[in-house]
């Protein structure tokens, strides 16, 4: 029988964990695969871990991998991704929003002949219009000034085929968008639409300042636009500086009419200083990645790992 491996990251969600368990027991008890459900925890401070261990106890196919700090959800996935032994793996979040009652629906495209089969969210059960609004425009923007193609409303629960995990295990940035990263990957790809639920129990933990990362992130590894731009801001300073200077000298052997005046120069070292530090940010953001790649540090540190599994870092 084939099994299909669960990728679930948990940070603080003792009050999900078990409720998301059953439901996924019960999916696979009416399909014909077996499967293996593989948490990792992701730095939890709350009562996650000892539920996961009672959870292992109860049965077999439940498996956990405790990180040892809070390493984030992208890399918490990575981890999972990295230990999935399954014919296909299905990466998801375990606070009910990605509705195990679809499973089936991936499986079955699976089936077809569908290497990756993503899912689009086409509206979230109380979300504010504010976030809906941020997220349309995020992708919107993403998608004009990047070369990959990454769809709107796209999450992070998909279905992949084993090959597809392999060959996304050779990905090793540490700056991860793992949904823009598997839509470059290639293979054969499809979609489905859901809509996404209410959270079960809890408050979502990706805050803010998260999005906001994940978001540069997104920017950062698809576009070089940005570094780009700089370089287009610089050719157009030069030409406007070459244009002032004319103007300075037209003035003062011309029409003898130039006044020495402190105001014109501040505003030129002001508007050039600040383009200068524009164009220096854009470039320190990527010569920070570079610096943060090269230092080739594992991605991440596995508390304990599953006994099967000899690697503590990778």
């Amino acid at each position: 029988m084939k099994i299909i491996s669960v990728v679930v990251p948990v940070y603080n969600e003792e009050d999900n964990i078990e409720h998301f368990y059953r439901s996924i027991a019960e999916v696979f008890d009416k399909l014909d695969y077996d499967f293996e459900l593989n948490f990792v925890d992701d730095g939890s401070k709350d009562h996650s871990r000892e539920i996961l261990r009672e959870l292992e106890k109860k049965d077999q196919r439940v498996q956990s991998i405790f990180l040892a700090k809070n390493s984030g959800h992208q890399l918490a996935l990575t981890c999972g991704l990295d230990h999935a032994d399954g014919d296909a793996v299905i990466m998801m979040d375990g606070d009910m929003q990605h509705p195990p009652e679809l499973i089936p629906t991936l499986i079955a495209k699976w089936e077809e002949g569908y290497d990756v089969v993503h899912t689009i969210r086409k509206s979230t059960e109380g979300v504010s219009v504010l976030k809906k609004l941020t997220s349309a425009y995020y992708y919107k923007v993403l998608n004009t000034i990047s070369t990959v193609h990454i769809q709107e409303g796209g999450a992070d629960f998909r279905l992949m085929d084993q090959k597809v995990v392999k060959a996304f295990r050779r990905y090793r940035e540490h700056a991860r968008f793992i949904r823009g990263m598997i839509g470059s990957m290639g293979f054969k790809q499809t979609y489905i639409e859901f809509v996404a639920p209410k959270r079960f129990a809890g408050v979502s933990k990706f805050s803010p300042r998260k999005m906001l990362h994940l978001a540069v992130d997104g920017v950062m590894a698809f576009s070089s636009l940005p570094l780009r731009m700089g370089l287009y801001i610089g050719f157009g300073c030069g030409f406007l500086s070459i244009i002032l200077f004319l103007h300075v000298l037209v003035s003062k052997f011309v029409f003898n009419d130039a006044v020495a005046g402190w105001a014109t120069i501040t505003a030129c070292i002001l508007f050039f200083g600040g383009v200068q530090l524009t164009v220096l940010g854009i470039m320190g953001e990527y010569i920070s990645r570079i610096y943060e790649e090269v230092k080739n540090r594992p991605l991440y540190l596995i508390g304990r790992d599953r006994p099967k599994d000899e690697p503590e870092t990778n």
